[in-house]
């Protein structure tokens, strides 16, 4: 565009105008996190946000301003409670044989954050034990079979007080009656 001017002379001037219009603009700044966010305004978020703004300057020197759009999902633990007999195969893929209140192991959730799963672990045991039995002529152990004659190798399974498998094995003598 030009426009004529009469200069201090009286004479007439023409100006032409050379005028650039920068533009400011706006964007959206979306995050996913797990737990917590630190944004560009130096504020850590520990919740979803949608209304947070900050003002930049541009390329052309003008106000920018940016909308943070978060969403925080949240890290979660748990504590994993087993009783066993003997030994007990976790998920972190240790067999433990001893109890144990302290392993950890670290899973994804289904928000994608860290999952915190903690052992409760129980470890009770298995133990065995002999039955010694002298009779005569027969003897009914606790397995029902009645034994006519000396008996070293039967076993029987039982619960022990702990749950666990209880071993025992007949020591049975069996003395025979003379008429």
């Amino acid at each position: 565009a030009s426009d004529t001017l009469v200069n201090t002379a009286g004479c007439d001037s023409i100006v032409t105008l050379d005028l650039t219009i920068n533009r400011s603009n706006s964007a959206t700044d979306a995050h996913t996190v797990c737990d917590a966010f630190t944004w560009i305004d130096g504020i850590t978020y520990t919740a979803s946000n949608t209304s947070a703004q900050d003002t930049l300057v541009n390329n052309a020197g003008c106000d920018s301003v940016v909308t943070l759009d978060l969403t925080i999902n949240r890290s979660n633990s748990a504590t994993d409670i087993h009783t066993a007999c003997s030994s007990f195969t976790w998920i972190d893929g240790i067999t433990y044989t001893t109890s144990n209140t302290t392993a950890i192991d670290t899973l994804v959730n289904t928000a994608g954050c860290d999952s915190i799963v903690t052992l409760d672990l129980t470890v009770n045991y298995s133990n065995s034990a002999t039955d010694t039995h002298t009779a005569c002529n027969a003897f009914t152990w606790i397995d029902g079979v009645t034994y006519t004659a000396s008996n070293t190798t039967a076993i029987d399974t039982l619960v022990n007080d702990a749950g666990c498998d209880s071993l025992v094995t007949l020591d049975l003598t069996i003395k025979y009656s003379t008429s």
